[in-house]
């Protein structure tokens, strides 16, 4: 372990670097590759609205379940045999997305297609963790932004497949070999040991990670706010042309991934805590902006905002839970991405219901208010 860890520390961000970046992108890539096949996958299986939502509900769950057991195995085996593993489940289970008609079936891949992704998402993190810190410089938000680059390619490069008339078994086989050709160029320098002693394998989140958690939690429930309600709000508040609703995402979208992008010299000019409170007050006023905006010109503008602030808070946050001292990082990296998952989850239903009890514009106002919890505690990370 001694000689591979000064093998990093001896070229931080060379072969490290690369292999990281590809195993981000492979996240991206495979995850967004399933939602063009949602409505395709639906109707194969003859499922209702009810039943569709069971089936999106498999993918989180699978995710959340696998986060702490990845950590615990990433400790033991290392970041690449756990990466690896995951990402040939990934392959191994994602000809059932395009093909199970039994509704029961297809809710078994969707949940091991999860698994599989929360168990990338969580060794790929903590090997991001080591490869940064190792630098000594910021990488993190680099490392996100290819996420959101893969996002970006498997959800544009599934539709194209598909609406080129390719039925969605080749073109997944398409996204498979893609997948694949990825994890053989990372593998040889992905790292072969994790970091330290393996905590327990569920451990309840404390102190500065339970705190970090819940704004990880946040951040990622206005993520999903905008994803699930920004074409209702942007159609019945702002009298949108339907056919157009998707571009309050979209705006949102492009912006996040350019902050990624850019975010590694972002942070190295201001430091985390102050990407925090700008990044926070950003997205706050972005959203506010697209809640009172007069039309939805300005609501898109809003929403772009929104995009901009948020994309570099999460990286910080995995940069200092990466230096906190209270739990051991195989146990606290799960636990606050796995809270972070659970806002996408619970997130947008949360809003749901407070829009049933008063309005859509009151749901989204409390994200707001949410979003300026998150600015005002940039101070609390900058002691971490």
């Amino acid at each position: 372990m001694s000689s591979s860890t000064t093998a990093v520390q001896a070229e931080p961000g060379k072969y490290e670097f690369f292999s990281t970046r590809v195993a981000f992108f492979i996240a991206g890539f495979t995850m967004s590759a399933w939602a063009p096949l949602v409505p395709l996958a639906k109707a194969r299986a003859g499922l209702d609205d009810g039943m569709l939502g069971m089936l999106l509900l498999c993918l989180g769950a699978g995710s959340i379940i696998t986060m702490p057991v990845a950590g615990y195995l990433t400790s033991r085996l290392g970041c690449r045999r756990v990466i690896l593993a995951a990402g040939a489940l990934l392959c191994l289970v994602m000809p059932l997305l395009a093909t199970a008609a039994s509704p029961w079936l297809l809710m078994s891949a969707v949940f091991v297609f999860g698994a599989g992704l929360g168990g990338l998402d969580c060794a790929m993190n903590i090997q991001a963790v080591l490869v940064e810190r190792a630098s000594g410089r910021a990488m993190m938000s680099g490392f996100h932004g290819l996420f959101s680059v893969g996002g970006i390619a498997g959800a544009a490069g599934m539709t194209g497949l598909l609406s080129l008339g390719m039925a969605p078994l080749p073109a997944v086989l398409v996204v498979i070999a893609l997948a694949v050709l990825g994890l053989l160029s990372a593998a040889p320098h992905l790292l072969n040991f994790g970091n330290g002693e393996p905590g327990p394998l569920f451990a309840r989140p404390r102190g500065i990670v339970l705190f970090m958690g819940v704004l990880c939690f946040i951040v990622f429930q206005a993520e999903g706010a905008v994803l699930d309600w920004s074409a209702v709000f942007l159609v019945g508040d702002h009298g949108m042309d339907p056919r157009y609703a998707g571009l309050g995402y979209a705006a949102f979208a492009s912006t996040m991934t350019v902050g990624r992008l850019t975010g590694d010299m972002i942070v190295t000019r201001l430091g985390g805590a102050r990407v925090v409170i700008m990044g926070g007050l950003v997205a706050a006023l972005g959203l506010a902006l697209s809640i009172l905006a007069p039309d939805w010109s300005l609501a898109l503008l809003g929403y772009a905002l929104v995009g901009a602030g948020c994309s570099n808070i999460v990286p910080v946050l995995f940069t200092a839970v990466g230096r906190q001292k209270t739990m051991p990082q195989s146990a606290a990296i799960p636990a606050m991405t796995s809270l972070g998952y659970a806002g996408i989850l619970i997130g947008p239903a949360a809003i749901g219901f407070i829009a049933h009890a008063s309005s859509l514009a009151v749901a989204l106002g409390v994200m707001v208010l949410l979003l300026s919890f998150v600015a005002a505690s940039g101070r609390v990370l900058a002691r971490v």
